[in-house]
């Protein structure tokens, strides 16, 4: 097997994101081209360096010994002595052009492998952005930053670590390979009979090496993943002393982990001796029998120097690669985890042919819907509904009825196994899900905030909105005295998923999120659960602020805040078994009046 079959066989990952990122490689035609003629400069330079010193040897050092059997050639017009300082100063000449070569090849490969590479992660984490809520609930988010991040910096770094280098010393050998058949076959065949060897070695070791590192990979996202989990999560961790179990198995991870960095370096290294072995046996041979060539006047001594400077270079492309097989393997495994992440299709998408959204109205239809999670059983059946612009409708029900499934479906954050959802008459799935999105509020049971400003954080509601608008809104969900108490008022920086803020001022910072982007169509999903008697209020007599006509979707547990909707529905195992005004459900005594007088009991 030959070495760029063993290559591409085990380095599949390299060579799919080769194919796949080809078309972003080509935008820097240019640059390419400028880079390969640097390289090719720079193997060029290389091959003539030992040619000074074939000069030297044939034509000062043996013409001053009196040497006969020589050529004349245009060399014999100079001195021995100018002729010295000539080849002295070709030598420093010749390397400071391959140098300057190497250099410009260096840096303008890395620029294209930057530039690539860090659109590859803006695409990857864009991705990751779009794919479906399926898809997230599987993922462990340690992983998932692994491959946004670390992953994709292993491949930059490879790139222009240990590929290109290897590239260009693959070039070297080929030129080297016929300029050594062009002056003398015979020892040229000599000089390559250990190559075989060379070849199977690397290919038989290269291979448990790229299988070690794909492993390891696959070890170091789980720690990660439980690294990730750990730290949010620590509040918990914490109540319940869960550090030492952590702590625990992290450690069990990282000695893993350790045992399999440890193999691939031991691997690594056995080959690498195993190459200098053979590298010394090549040179000895051509020593032994270039030596008696040259005894015999069949070759100059100039040539057999030459011949054993090209000798160390025809073998350091698989010197390189024994050095970089285990880099080379993790690249490889990192490759295949971002192109596998890549190529997930998200299951929710625009649809070939979906429109921007107009702007709606806010009449709403659920027709005969029906939903199950992947491979479970169906949370929403048969449900059909109507809801008029403006109305508010309070969706109650049992933990699991399915109350936040069905305004998921409004939002596309799932779609129905069966029936519609449909926006002022059209089909949620006939528009974009930017358009759509864009046009629907929502606070959430637990509403996250980002690192970010509380002015940033308010502002990720409605793109462009203007102090005015965030101020206002601000107010109106009761939040403006509590924020302008903070260090910095509105430029104040929250921690991260906004935990420096009690869990009352998060729901107000949230609602202020949904009032300042004034959508047609407001959720609230569950917004004063958990929350003091003092929060509950200032979070209750902010949303009956907010109430500015839009159609309002409520899902409570609570039925004192039922009340004040237009319309009731009672969710039992994924099926509407009651709808209403309250009075209406209350006198019908079915499901809705059991409960309000469970709640009535419990108060």
């Amino acid at each position: 097997m030959s070495q760029p079959e063993s290559l591409k066989k085990n380095l599949p990952g390299l060579w799919r994101v080769l194919c796949h990122f080809w078309p972003e490689t080509r935008k820097h035609g240019w640059l390419i081209a400028g880079s390969w003629t640097a390289l090719l400069l720079e193997v060029g330079f290389r091959l003539l360096e030992p040619w000074p010193l074939k000069v030297v040897f044939d034509r000062v050092i043996n013409k001053m010994h009196g040497a006969h059997g020589y050529k004349v050639t245009l060399f014999d017009i100079f001195d021995p002595i100018t002729l010295l300082a000539m080849m002295a100063g070709t030598m420093v000449a010749l390397t400071a052009l391959r140098a300057l070569a190497g250099y410009w090849t260096t840096v303008s490969f890395a620029k294209i492998g930057n530039r690539v590479l860090t659109e590859v992660r803006t695409q990857l984490y864009r991705h990751v952005q779009y794919l479906s809520l399926s898809f997230h609930t599987k993922a462990r988010t340690g992983d998932l930053v692994i491959r946004v991040i670390s992953d994709v910096g292993l491949l930059q770094d490879v790139v222009v670590t240990a590929v290109l280098p290897m590239i260009a010393k693959t070039l070297i050998l080929v030129g080297m390979v016929a300029l050594m058949f062009w002056m003398n076959w015979k020892l040229t065949l000599v000089a390559l009979a250990v190559l075989p060897v060379f070849v199977l070695r690397t290919v038989t070791m290269g291979k448990k090496i790229n299988e070690v590192a794909r492993l390891q990979r696959k070890r170091e996202g789980a720690m990660a993943s439980t690294a990730s989990e750990s730290i949010t999560a620590i509040k918990t961790i914490q109540a319940l002393s869960l550090e030492g179990a952590f702590e625990q198995q992290f450690a069990r991870q990282s000695k893993k982990n350790l045992k399999q960095d440890v193999r691939a370096k031991r691997l690594a290294a056995g080959l690498e001796r195993s190459v200098d072995l053979l590298t010394a046996l090549g040179g000895a041979l051509v020593l032994f029998y270039g030596t008696r060539l040259v005894l015999r006047e069949e070759l100059t001594a100039g040539a057999l120097l030459v011949f054993m400077a090209y000798l160390k270079n025809v073998f350091r492309p698989i010197q390189e690669f024994a050095k970089y097989t285990a880099r080379l393997g993790k690249a490889a495994a990192a490759g295949e985890r971002v192109l596998d992440l890549l190529q997930h299709i998200p299951e929710i998408r625009d649809l070939p042919g979906a429109v921007t959204a107009p702007v709606f109205r806010g009449a709403v239809r659920f027709e005969k819907v029906s939903f199950a999670y992947e491979g479970g059983e169906p949370v929403l059946r048969d449900i059909s509904l109507e809801v008029l612009p403006g109305q508010c409708v309070a969706v109650v029900g049992a933990s699991g009825s399915g109350k936040s499934t069905l305004v998921s479906l409004l939002l596309r954050l799932y779609d129905p196994v069966q029936g519609r959802v449909l926006i002022d008459g059209h089909d949620v799935r006939e528009f974009t899900l930017g358009s759509l999105r864009s046009q629907i509020s929502a606070v959430l049971q637990d509403n996250l905030l980002f690192a970010a400003s509380v002015r940033e954080n308010i502002a990720h509601g409605a793109a462009g909105a203007t102090e005015e608008e965030i101020i206002a809104a601000t107010r109106l969900a009761n939040a403006h005295d509590f924020i302008m108490a903070l260090p910095q008022g509105y430029d104040t920086v929250l921690g991260e998923r906004g935990v420096t803020l009690s869990q009352g001022q998060r729901q107000r910072l949230a609602i202020a999120r949904a009032a300042v982007r004034k959508a047609p169509i407001l959720i609230l999903d569950e917004p004063m659960t958990g929350l003091d008697k003092m929060n509950e209020h200032a979070v209750l007599e902010s949303l009956e602020r907010l109430d500015y006509g839009a159609t309002t979707f409520l899902i409570t547990h609570d039925l004192r805040h039922a009340a004040r909707a237009d319309l009731i529905i009672c969710l039992e195992a994924g099926r509407v078994v009651e709808r209403g005004t309250q009075s209406e459900l209350l006198r019908a005594n079915g499901r809705y009046a059991a409960l309000y007088e469970l709640k009535a009991a419990v108060r």
